[in-house]
């Protein structure tokens, strides 16, 4: 069997890195492993918590917080030969045999696994499957939300339907916080887009696999509990979410294209702003400070 690389990018991590190195033994259960771990300049004592936890752990130190992808990207580099990648938030906790299950789930087309992720004390899963971004979709969630809209697959992102949760199901991409990537799909991939500092990464390496024949499943019997969630209430993250998912999106898509998703966008971050949420006033603001340094003018 071959090797399975677990990379793990780490940035002020200290407080998470024990519980998820206390499951990594019975989430990696039945396969060959080993951690690399690259460590984004932490000013705590991430690299003092592995070294004393995880002696046998590569860490790779980056020297600057280099970002999600870039960390991937060395700590891949430091990798060595692997079969399979397993990239990993280190605010995940994977349950038994959950790597495994995820490893025997890849080939046969699936080039990126994934497993149901659960949030910390809820025993729901977490909604991770997404479409690929379009108008409408960014129109439907502006207007009626995008848990509602996610029962129509043309006005969401968002996956919806608990049948999709309960079995092997394919979708444009997933939530990156626990990822199995085949070796071949890594080949053909080849670096994370470290254009991306945080977020939207994931979407661009799932859907550039996507278009080289790599689709991206969720295995339901693999599971894990995810302690993050920072997005939803920071206004800072939130707004580099939101304009992150703009920016993908234009790189895909011509300018018109890109201008009427972007008012999407805009259309639903200010009508929450006009709620009282403070992360959508923060995204709606930057939506045009953006949208206004990419005005052309006119003759």
């Amino acid at each position: 069997m071959s090797t399975v690389a677990v990379i793990v990018v780490t940035w002020n991590s200290a407080a998470v890195l024990p519980g998820f190195l206390a499951a990594l033994p019975d989430g990696m259960a039945g396969l060959d492993w080993r951690l690399v771990v690259a460590d984004n300049d932490s000013a705590d004592d991430t690299v003092e918590v592995l070294r004393t936890l995880a002696p046998e752990a590569t860490v790779v130190q980056t020297g600057r917080n280099a970002g999600y992808a870039a960390g991937i990207n060395a700590a891949l580099d430091a990798a060595g030969e692997y079969g399979v990648a397993l990239i990993c938030n280190p605010d995940v906790r994977m349950r038994q045999g959950c790597a495994k299950r995820l490893v025997d789930s890849l080939g046969g087309g699936v080039g990126i696994a994934v497993p149901l992720l659960y949030e910390e004390g809820r025993d729901t899963p977490h909604r991770s499957l997404r479409r690929e971004s379009t108008v409408l979709r960014a129109l439907g969630e502006a207007v009626i939300g995008n848990t509602r809209a996610g029962r129509f697959p043309a006005l969401s992102e968002l996956v919806t339907d608990p049948a999709a949760y309960e079995r092997p199901t394919r979708a444009d991409w997933a939530t990156g916080a626990l990822m199995a990537i085949s070796g071949e799909c890594m080949a053909a991939c080849g670096k994370w887009d470290e254009s991306f500092f945080l977020y939207s990464e994931e979407t661009e390496f799932c859907l550039r696999a996507r278009g080289l024949g790599y689709v991206t499943q969720l295995e339901p019997s693999a599971e894990a509990v995810h302690l993050g969630g920072d997005s939803q209430v920071s206004p800072r993250l939130w707004t580099l979410l939101t304009l992150n998912r703009v920016r993908l999106y234009g790189r895909r898509h011509g300018r018109v294209s890109t201008t009427a998703f972007r008012t999407a966008v805009l259309l639903r971050e200010t009508s929450r702003a006009v709620l009282g949420r403070p992360a959508s006033r923060a995204a709606a603001a930057a939506l045009v400070r953006r949208g206004a340094l990419h005005k052309t003018p006119g003759p």
